[in-house]
C-alpha cells in the first residue's frame, strides 16, 4: 500500500546554455506514455516546451520541442500546462509576449495562445493563435491551461484585462473568460464570455483553468473578490445572446473557511466540486495553512 517516488528529470538552468528550468504547470501524457510540459525559464531565455520519453532501462530522456523567443512577436514565459487535440497538436498559453509588447508600459507583452504542430522531420512548428491586448476590451496575462469543448473551441481565463480597467485600484483590469473559435483559413476568433468586475457580487483575478460539466457549463475560481474578498468559485451558463455567471461560493478569511483559491476545480461522479485554497482554515491567520474544500450542489 505504499508509494515510491522517482525523479524523472531535474531541470538546471545553470548547467549549460539553453537549459530549461522552473516548470509551473503540470504535465500531460500522450497515447505512447510520453510526458509534455512547459518551463517558464530557459531555452532561449523565456521558457520552453519539453517532452520526456521513457527508455527501456527505466530512465527518461528530455527533448526540447520549442524555445520561446523574446522578440516581440513570439510568446514568452509559459506558466500553464498544455492541451492536446485529437490530431496530436499541442496548445498552450504564455503569460507574456506577443505583438502588443508595451503592455501596461512594461514592454513584456500581454500574453499569447499558441499551437505546436508536429512536422514530418520530427520537429515542431509554432503558430500564434491569439495575442492578448491591453485595449480595455481584451483580457491579458493568462496563467491558465486551455480546455476544449466538443466542437473544437478553446476556453481559458486571463488574470488581468477586460472592461473593468481599474480593478481594486490596480489599473490592470479584473480578468476575463475567453473562447477561441477556429475559422476557415486556419485563423482563430476570440470572444470574451465574461468580464470579472470589482464588486461584492463578482470575483476577480482568475488564476486557474476551467472545467466543463456534461451540460456544457463552465466552472472555475477567482483568486480575489466576492462578498468576503477571499475569492470565489463560479459557474458560467451558456444562454442565448451570452453567458450568465453564478457565484457558487464566496471564500472568507473567517477562521474556518479557506481563501485565495489559486488552483482550479474538479468534479466527482455525483457532481460535487473539489479544490484548494492557499490561505485560511482552522489554524488561524498566524499559520495561513490553507484548505481542501468540497462544494455540494
Amino acid at each position: 500500500g505504499t508509494w515510491t517516488e522517482k525523479v524523472l528529470h531535474s531541470f538546471n538552468l545553470l548547467s549549460e546554455a539553453g537549459s530549461e528550468a522552473t516548470p509551473y504547470g503540470g504535465v500531460i501524457l500522450d497515447a505512447s506514455g510520453n510526458l509534455y510540459g512547459t518551463t517558464s525559464n530557459g531555452g532561449d531565455g523565456v521558457g520552453a516546451v519539453f517532452e520526456l520519453t521513457p527508455t527501456t532501462g527505466g530512465d527518461w530522456t528530455e527533448s526540447v520541442l520549442y524555445s520561446f523567443k523574446q522578440n516581440g512577436a513570439d510568446g514568452n514565459t509559459p506558466y500553464a500546462g498544455l492541451t492536446f487535440d485529437a490530431a496530436g497538436n499541442l496548445y498552450g498559453t504564455t503569460l507574456l509576449g506577443g505583438a502588443y509588447y508595451d503592455c501596461y508600459g512594461g514592454e513584456y507583452g500581454c500574453g499569447t495562445v499558441f499551437e505546436l504542430t508536429p512536422t514530418a522531420g520530427g520537429g515542431w512548428t509554432e503558430e500564434i493563435l491569439h495575442e492578448f491586448d491591453n485595449n480595455g476590451i481584451d483580457g491579458n496575462y493568462p496563467y491558465s491551461t486551455l480546455v476544449f469543448d466538443a466542437q473544437g473551441n478553446l476556453y481559458g481565463t486571463t488574470f488581468w484585462g477586460g472592461t473593468y480597467p481599474n480593478c481594486s485600484g490596480n489599473g490592470y483590469g479584473c480578468g476575463t473568460v475567453f473562447e477561441l473559435t477556429p475559422v476557415a483559413g486556419g485563423t482563430w476568433t476570440e470572444k470574451i464570455l465574461h468580464n470579472f468586475g470589482d464588486s461584492s457580487t463578482d470575483g476577480f483575478g482568475p488564476d486557474s483553468s476551467l472545467i466543463f460539466d456534461a451540460s456544457g457549463n463552465l466552472y472555475g475560481a477567482t483568486l480575489y473578490g466576492g462578498a468576503s474578498s477571499g475569492g470565489t468559485a463560479f459557474k458560467l451558463l451558456p444562454r442565448k445572446g451570452g453567458w450568465v455567471e453564478d457565484i457558487l461560493h464566496n471564500f472568507s478569511d473567517n477562521g474556518t473557511d479557506g481563501y485565495l483559491p489559486y488552483a482550479g476545480l474538479t468534479f466527482d461522479a455525483s457532481g460535487n466540486l473539489y479544490g484548494t485554497t492557499y490561505f485560511g482554515g482552522a489554524h488561524g491567520s498566524t499559520y495561513e495553512g490553507g484548505t481542501v474544500f468540497k462544494i455540494k450542489p
